[in-house]
C-alpha cells in the first residue's frame, strides 16, 4: 500500500492535510474512490476512519482521509458550515484532479460533523459523489432526541450506508429506523453490537479495535459491489 502525505488547497491562501492511499497494485476496486473527513473532537488519524481507509486501501480501493480548516489550526470549534462544506469541495476536486488516480465511482465517507456535512453538500447539490457512507450519523444530541438531524436526508437520491453502534447516544436506532423508513433512496445499515459513537467497544466485549474495523470494510466492500 501507498501512503501519501498531501496538502489540499481550500482557497488561495489556506491549504488542509490530506493522506491519501493506495493499493500497491490497481484491481476491479481501484475504479472506486472514498473520500473521509472527521467528527468535530478528533481528525483525520481518528482511528476508526484511518482503519478503515487503509483496510480499503488493502483491498485495491483508493482513500483519501482530510482536516477540517479549524483542526487544521488545533482549534477546538468547528468551522461555519459553509466553509467545512468548501472543504468537502476541495478535498474531491483535488482527489478528481490527481492523474495518477483515474476512478468511475466516488464515495463521500464521514464520521458524525463529517459526515453530517456531506449530507447537507450532498442534498444541496454543493458536491455530488455516487454514493454517501456514515461511520456514526449523529442523528441527535445526547439526551435530545426530540431533535432530529434528518430534514435534509429526504432529499438524497445517491444510495447511503449507515454504520451505527448500539450504545451511541448521538444516534437512537429506534429513532433511525423511523428516517429509514422515510428515504426515498437506497439505504443500508450496519449495526456495531456493543459499539459507541466511534465504535469503541466496553472491556467486557473480548473483539478488539481491529475486528470493527474488519467488520466496516467487509460491509463496505460488499455494499459497494451492488
Amino acid at each position: 500500500m501507498k501512503i501519501e502525505t498531501v496538502s489540499i488547497p481550500v482557497n488561495p491562501d489556506e491549504s488542509v492535510s490530506g493522506i491519501l492511499a493506495a493499493p500497491d497494485t490497481l484491481n476491479h476496486n481501484s475504479t472506486t474512490a472514498l473520500v473521509f473527513a472527521h467528527g468535530m473532537a478528533n481528525d483525520m488519524n481518528h482511528p476508526s476512519i484511518a482503519g478503515v481507509a487503509e483496510g480499503l486501501a488493502t483491498l485495491g480501493f483508493i482513500t483519501l482521509r482530510f482536516n477540517f480548516p479549524y483542526r487544521e489550526k488545533k482549534r477546538k470549534s468547528a468551522d461555519p458550515e459553509p466553509k467545512l462544506i468548501n472543504a468537502w469541495q476541495s478535498a474531491i476536486t483535488f482527489l478528481r484532479e490527481r492523474p495518477d488516480h483515474a476512478f468511475d465511482t466516488l464515495v463521500a465517507v464521514g464520521k458524525s460533523l463529517g459526515g453530517r456535512i456531506a449530507s447537507k453538500a450532498v442534498a444541496s447539490g454543493a458536491i455530488t459523489p455516487d454514493r454517501l457512507m456514515f461511520l456514526g450519523y449523529p442523528l441527535h444530541a445526547p439526551g435530545r432526541k426530540e431533535k432530529l438531524q434528518d430534514a435534509h436526508l429526504y432529499n438524497i437520491t445517491v444510495p447511503m450506508l449507515f454504520f451505527e453502534g448500539t450504545r451511541d447516544p448521538f444516534c437512537d436506532l429506534a429513532l433511525l429506523a423511523g428516517v429509514f423508513d422515510k428515504l426515498t433512496c437506497p439505504r443500508d445499515l450496519e449495526i456495531i453490537e456493543n459499539g459507541d459513537h466511534s465504535f469503541n467497544l466496553p472491556k467486557s466485549d473480548p473483539r478488539e479495535e481491529a475486528a470493527v474495523h474488519h467488520q466496516v470494510v467487509e460491509k463496505c466492500q460488499a455494499w459497494l459491489q451492488h
